[in-house]
């Protein structure tokens, strides 16, 4: 399978713990292929590239049956491909991506999720409210 982009491996964009254990299919459609390659294109590998160091892919592309084994909001931009949960591996890197995203990229919204733990962030094609905030 092709990769999402330079730095995103299709395994990587659709792997997930949860979804191995369970025997969960969580293959995206090619229409969710083409939004999870525009999130790549618009916020991952801008930020890539500003960072020069490898960011750890938490989660992108959820099944509907992977989305709600692990309690994922009903309307989750996930389910979609549009979203990316990611870790640059502390709450200090992740303050600094989270910063770079607010000063530099349009996105949908981004979210400092427990303290710097890890951001998400999502992206549409249309219609994006550069919304960022924190989940405590």
């Amino acid at each position: 399978m092709k990769n999402i982009s330079k730095n995103i491996s299709y395994r990587e964009s659709t792997h997930s713990n949860t979804a191995t254990a369970r025997g969960i299919d969580n293959t995206p459609s090619e229409e969710t292929l083409v939004r999870m390659r525009l999130v790549a294109e618009k916020v991952f590998q801008p930020l890539r590239e500003w960072y020069g160091k490898p960011i750890k892919i938490n989660s992108f592309y959820r099944s509907p049956l992977l989305n709600k084994a692990v309690k994922g909001a009903t309307r989750s931009s996930h389910l979609k491909g549009e979203a990316i949960d990611i870790s640059a591996g502390s709450k200090e890197e992740n303050r600094k991506l989270f910063d770079w995203i607010k000063e530099n990229l349009e996105v949908d919204q981004c979210i400092n999720e427990y303290d710097y733990t890890w951001l998400h962030v999502s992206y549409r094609e249309v219609g994006n409210r550069n919304s960022f905030f924190n989940i405590k």
